[in-house]
């Protein structure tokens, strides 16, 4: 067993199949885990196991939620919990001082409750190590709801892809090597020389006045509202949308809805589609960004979504 972590006290809470290969890495580096919500591992002698938050993280140095962090409620995802987890401003006395708590992304609420308590939050899906390696499963995810949704191959299609981000780039790649005719907006001038340069056909968000009517796919990335009623009417009524941004994703879909346009929200992908690999890449970020805290405390990492 590996000593890198060797008695420094961890709490995750809740999660999915993720948290299924980053716990037991943990405890591989030598970390005392608790785990609340995660019924799976209650009998699994190398963590201890708790149905309440409170008692997880009681005396916990460091505190991991899910990627998704807690929504407008202070509920946490918990797929294998028989009980709802939640974070609120109780639970939060239970934190120890300069306790430590990482997740994906921090809602308002969340950072709210943490300042108040003088618990730092480290976020880390925005994080290149996080976020370049999650864009192969959320890429993959998409192009097979696209699949499933359309009655069409993607060879041959005709396909927007809105957002020229790390998810973005990975997504138009794919879509180009499966043989679509892919086109793809960005703002930065460079972005749109590189996509050109990649074989793409570079577009600005202007020009999807004229272009979006052409296409039987559009794979939204961009966490704005991008795809307005305007827009949507310009579109063909045979597209299908697959919007992947963060809630509440991109894409007017009360306005698909009445239009006759089918547009799904899909968040979350690599936890979804692709659950082993993308808990490998929490396995690898997280036990280096603990030992980074304990090298030196005084840092502040801050990745906002």
């Amino acid at each position: 067993m590996g000593s890198k972590l060797a008695g420094v006290p961890v709490a995750v809470l809740g999660g999915d199949d993720r948290e299924l290969v980053l716990v037991p890495e943990l405890v591989r580096k030598g970390a005392d885990v608790r785990v609340a919500g995660i019924s799976r591992l209650a009998g699994n002698r190398d963590v201890q196991y708790y149905d309440r938050v409170e008692d997880a993280v009681k005396d916990a140095r460091f505190v991991i939620l899910p990627m998704s962090g807690i929504d407008e409620k202070g509920a946490i995802r918990a797929k294998y919990s028989q009980y709802p987890l939640v974070l609120n401003q109780e639970v939060m006395l239970a934190f120890p001082d300069e306790s430590v708590l990482i997740t994906g992304f921090a809602r308002p609420l969340l950072k709210e409750l943490a300042a108040g308590r003088g618990v730092k939050v480290i976020e880390i899906a925005d994080m290149d190590e996080i976020a370049i390696l999650n864009s192969i499963p959320s890429a993959e995810g998409a192009i097979q709801m696209a699949m499933e949704a359309t009655d069409i191959t993607l060879h041959g299609s005709n396909v927007l892809v809105l957002g020229f981000g790390r998810c973005g780039i990975t997504l138009a790649r794919m879509l180009s090597a499966i043989g679509a005719r892919t086109a793809v907006a960005a703002r930065k001038p460079a972005d749109l020389a590189r996509i050109r340069e990649m074989g793409l056909e570079p577009l600005t968000y202007p020009q999807l006045q004229e272009r979006i009517g052409m296409a039987d796919i559009i794979f939204n990335t961009v966490p704005a509202m991008v795809l307005d009623r305007a827009l949507l009417q310009k579109a063909s009524k045979s597209v299908y949308i697959c919007d992947i941004a963060s809630a509440p994703g991109g894409t007017d879909f009360t306005a698909a809805e009445e239009l006759g346009i089918r547009a799904e929200l899909a968040p979350g992908l690599p936890g979804i589609v692709a659950p082993k690999t993308a808990g490998q890449i929490l396995a690898q970020v997280i036990p280096n960004i603990i030992l980074q805290e304990l090298a030196n405390p005084s840092s502040f990492l801050n990745c906002r979504r």
